[in-house]
């Protein structure tokens, strides 16, 4: 599902909400989420997951056209980790 389809699905779902109001909450939640994990936040929502950030060192890598060694410097990617309630619901 992409950002357009789930604003359409809460629309659907909320008909009292205006397009623009779920919108901008979508946008709000999004842009939040990111601000969070970019200040080395954590974000935890109940009964679906949490999201962290995790390091990844510095390493030496290969550039798989050339095969030529390259150093990736450090840096931090996004984690998600899906809580209980979310696992037993996609394995039922």
């Amino acid at each position: 599902m992409n950002r357009s389809k789930l604003i359409s699905n809460l629309i659907e779902k909320n008909k009292f909400l205006s397009k623009n109001d779920v919108e901008d909450s979508v946008s709000l939640m999004l842009g939040t989420v990111s601000d969070t994990l970019a200040q080395g936040g954590r974000v935890e929502l109940r009964g679906f997951g949490s999201f962290s950030t995790r390091k990844r060192n510095r390493r030496i890598s290969r550039n798989p056209k050339t095969g030529k060694s390259i150093l990736v410097q450090e840096k931090k990617h996004p984690y998600f980790r899906a809580s209980k309630r979310l696992k037993e619901a996609l394995n039922n």
